[in-house]
């Protein structure tokens, strides 16, 4: 962990217009749930979370965070500027995705507490955060790990949040045991039992660390590679 990398990190997170597009999903979807809430009821609106929160609106908040951090500077080159000072690859990478983390975190899991807590159940919303944290990890690590191979990298994980985690996730139960969203959600429901039980607990929580951690060194041996490749 680099706090000087981690700190440029930010600052090209907050300074890209796509940081107000990461702020709009959770805003509208604490409003989508609130409006259910007032028009229905917080029965009806909770189901909005588990069905429309975790398959879409967190990993989004994940691709736009990790590719923010790291697929600019990839995409125009200058990450070579950084590589050619003598800093741990693995070192800056992790420093990304620190920071591609807490946005996740912060505009990904928070805002699904907050609706959660719209619908009136404490239990039920300490469970999607919970599940929401553990599967924002892993997803902010993985596109991280895609935005260090490739400048497509918004359309690669759009397409692997699309098609694989909610098209095929919804037509298949066996995908769930390789499914990130899914696993959340496994975990959340060690909380509270009203959360779908898509896979093994002990399962979910391994795979999400293995992701984790294999996205993250990934993504530092990448670096590793361009900066003696000169690859771009």
């Amino acid at each position: 962990m680099n706090a000087t990398i981690a700190k440029l990190a930010l600052q090209a997170l907050l300074g890209r217009r796509r940081f107000f597009l990461l702020l709009a999903f959770p805003v509208l979807l604490i409003g989508l749930v609130a409006l259910v809430t007032a028009l229905v009821d917080g029965e009806a609106a909770y189901e909005i979370l588990p069905g429309l929160g975790y398959p879409l609106v967190l990993p989004l908040v994940a691709i736009l965070a990790a590719s923010s951090v790291l697929g600019p500077e990839v995409d125009d080159g200058s990450i070579v500027y950084l590589l050619s000072k003598p800093v741990n690859r693995y070192a800056v990478a992790a420093s990304k995705w620190v920071v591609a983390l807490a946005a996740t975190l912060a505009a990904g899991a928070l805002p699904v507490l907050v609706a959660a807590l719209v619908t009136g159940d404490s239990t039920r919303a300490g469970a999607l955060f919970l599940g929401a944290a553990v599967a924002g990890t892993a997803y902010s690590a993985l596109f991280l790990a895609i935005s260090a191979v490739t400048r497509h990298a918004v359309i690669a994980s759009l397409m692997f949040v699309l098609i694989w985690e909610s098209l095929l996730g919804n037509l298949f139960t066996g995908i769930a045991w390789l499914s990130i969203g899914q696993w959340g959600l496994r975990v959340g429901h060690a909380v509270s039992d009203e959360l779908p039980d898509p896979a093994n607990l002990p399962y979910a929580v391994i795979a999400s660390a293995v992701v984790t951690v294999v996205g993250v060194w990934f993504a530092g041996d990448r670096l590793r590679s361009f900066s003696l490749k000169g690859d771009d």
